[in-house]
């Protein structure tokens, strides 16, 4: 419900009690004529309801209320990227343009090349442009508050895509896969890869985590060390550089360089007489930097997770470089994206579902889908509708 809305009924309801109590009372001096203390009364009304409401966390749904009949058939979409330097956020730009037009609407699609002020203008650019929805994948989740709030009291569904958008009321919905549940998936193939291939332990191990401003990286880093730490603790696994907190293994920027770099230290620092025996990887990238690093160094490649199933490390799962990837399919997320923008269009506001995350002002829905484990053994199977996967399995 907006502000407008807000002040219009709570005014309402002032003016009908005033009616039906007839009560007065002024302070000292001469008493407000009757209209103004109605206005001051409405005022009073509106702003504790707005703090009552505001302490309890429950943000109003402004684009909710102002477009509760949906909106008109071409309307403009806005799709905010945080960059274009992985596959799969190329991806999902080419597959927005496609979908959303192929849907009837008229999209703007950028991306911000890593840089949240120039996400923030692409987003209020969105806004100025009329756009009905706006669906932000963002850079850091937590520094978009601002301009998310604008586009809410625009009128404007925000939608987060594939991750949470976070210190904020200005988001609707936010569509991704499980987070938590790929980091369990991630540590569970290390450990598969590391009996297959390894043979019985105990086994030397590091770790690494995504970038530290992406929401998801710590959520798949706390799902991973949900299933390595019990092992850890054993002495199943070792950690050999003893780095295990997040801050610690975070890859700033997810960058590939980044993560080669901080190998090369962990082999020439704990490994010159030490056999690595498999790493803890958040991405494809920073898995197939973590496996260079390997092989520069003269060690055995080691067991190495992934995820985004990339081309490349596609080939390498098949080739047995790279043991394992996670598959995030693209174009199921940017679907369901858009069904829940059909959804808004026709007027049924956002689809129900039973997953939510506290994003440190509101419970904020989560669609979510299910991740997949991708190794030799499955990759024919999980891509048996992806064509293009699949060609690179010979």
């Amino acid at each position: 419900m907006n502000r407008k809305r807000i002040t219009a009924l709570l005014g309402a309801a002032v003016l009908a009690m005033s009616a039906l109590a007839g009560c007065g009372g002024g302070r000292e001096g001469s008493a407000p004529a009757p209209a103004a203390k109605e206005e001051a009364a409405v005022e009073e009304s509106t702003e504790v309801a707005t703090e009552d409401a505001s302490d309890a966390g429950e943000a109003t749904a402004t684009a909710e209320e102002a477009s509760g009949a949906g909106f008109e058939e071409g309307a403009t979409i806005g799709v905010s990227l945080p960059w274009l330097g992985t596959q799969n956020w190329k991806e999902a730009e080419t597959m927005f343009k496609e979908q959303l037009e192929a849907a009837g609407y008229v999209p703007i699609i950028q991306a911000a090349d890593q840089k949240v002020p120039q996400q923030q203008q692409q987003i209020e650019s969105m806004i100025e442009n009329g756009a009905k929805v706006i669906v932000v994948g963002p850079i850091d989740g937590t520094q978009l508050g601002s301009v998310l709030e604008q586009a809410k009291d625009a009128g404007i569904y925000v939608i987060g895509y594939d991750r949470l958008l976070e210190n904020t009321s200005g988001v609707d919905g936010v569509v991704q896969f499980g987070s938590v549940k790929t980091g369990e998936l991630q540590a569970q193939a290390l450990l598969d890869g590391l009996k297959e291939v390894k043979g019985e332990g105990p086994y030397n191990i590091e770790l690494f985590g995504g970038g530290p401003a992406d929401p998801n990286a710590p959520n798949f880093f706390k799902g991973a060390m949900s299933v390595l730490q019990p092992l850890i603790d054993d002495g199943t696994l070792t950690v050999v550089s003893g780095q295990t907190d997040f801050t610690q293994c975070a890859t700033v920027d997810w960058d590939n360089a980044k993560a080669q770099a901080r190998m090369d230290s962990l082999l020439s620092g704990f490994y010159s007489d030490k056999d690595i025996h498999g790493v803890l990887s958040p991405n494809d990238g920073i898995a197939r930097a973590i496996i260079t690093s390997c092989e520069n160094a003269g060690q055995e490649i080691p067991v190495v997770s992934g995820l985004d199933a990339e081309n490349e490390s596609v080939e390498w799962v098949w080739s047995g470089r790279q043991y394992s990837t996670v598959a995030k399919p693209t174009d199921a997320l940017v679907a369901q994206t858009i069904d829940i923008i059909n959804s808004l269009r026709d007027g049924n506001g956002m689809p129900a579902t039973d997953v939510t995350a506290d994003n440190g002002v509101k419970e904020v829905a989560i669609y979510e889908l299910p991740p997949v484990v991708v190794t030799k053994a499955n990759a024919k199977e999980v891509f048996a509708n992806d064509p293009s996967r699949l060609e690179l399995l010979k």
